[in-house]
């Protein structure tokens, strides 16, 4: 990454939404019985199929992802959960999750792209969800399935660099919306392993040089594996 990096007002502001979100889930859930707050880290293999990309100028061209997941930055993700015991729903939780979601554009889409030598979102397309879960919780075993679904925001690293000019820096792309299935493994009272399906669709519409937007919507698939720890 180039050290000219600037962080945006958008990146700022929705940092700071996210941040009493969080702060506000934590103190809530400070009520909550010892078994019911989880906080949990994950990575795993991300990949995107193509999108159509559309520029405010003319430009349109379908573009191919790759993921490369265990680049530098890695994809990776953290989440703090609510598991709603203290009001008879102990299979319903509530979560807030970020995901470090990122995407290059292949060789294919470079070419369709006449002048366009640089085009990703790499460190980051950042994912802020709030989601519902749903767990199939049975004491007599130490696993449990559980589905989530919610909706949140996504702040992509924008960089393209084309004849007209270059972009390098964090914008607020839009809303985005998450589904996960997985499977959670108890080894302690306090500790568990989790594998987990995660699809996200992202739109994403951020300014560039000259004056310019450029619009795509991306879905992402990942297989994450992670450890919780139980408070």
């Amino acid at each position: 990454m180039r050290p000219d990096l600037r962080l945006s007002t958008s990146l700022l502001a929705t940092s700071l939404l996210a941040g009493i979100a969080f702060s506000a889930l934590v103190s809530i859930a400070g009520t909550a019985s010892a078994e019911d707050l989880e906080f949990s880290i994950y990575g795993g293999y991300q990949t995107a199929p193509h999108s159509h990309v559309d520029v405010s100028d003319g430009t349109s061209f379908s573009a191919g992802w790759e993921g490369k997941s265990f680049g530098s930055p890695p994809y990776y993700g953290g989440r703090v959960t609510w598991w709603l015991g203290d009001f008879n729903l102990t299979n319903w939780g509530v979560s807030l999750d970020y995901t470090h979601d990122k995407v290059y554009a292949d060789d294919e889409t470079m070419a369709r792209s006449p002048g366009w030598t640089h085009f990703e979102f790499t460190d980051g397309l950042n994912l802020v969800t709030v989601n519902g879960l749903y767990r199939f919780k049975d004491p007599a075993r130490p696993w449990t399935p559980y589905l989530g679904a919610g909706v949140g925001v996504n702040i992509p690293h924008v960089e393209v660099t084309r004849p007209q000019g270059t972009t390098f820096d964090y914008e607020f792309g839009g809303v985005t919306f998450q589904a996960q299935a997985g499977v959670d493994f108890r080894v302690t009272d306090h500790w568990s392993t989790f594998v987990e399906y995660k699809g996200t669709y992202s739109r994403v519409d951020v300014p560039i040089d000259s004056g310019d937007r450029l619009k795509t919507n991306i879905v992402t698939n990942a297989v994450n594996v992670g450890i919780s720890y139980h408070w």
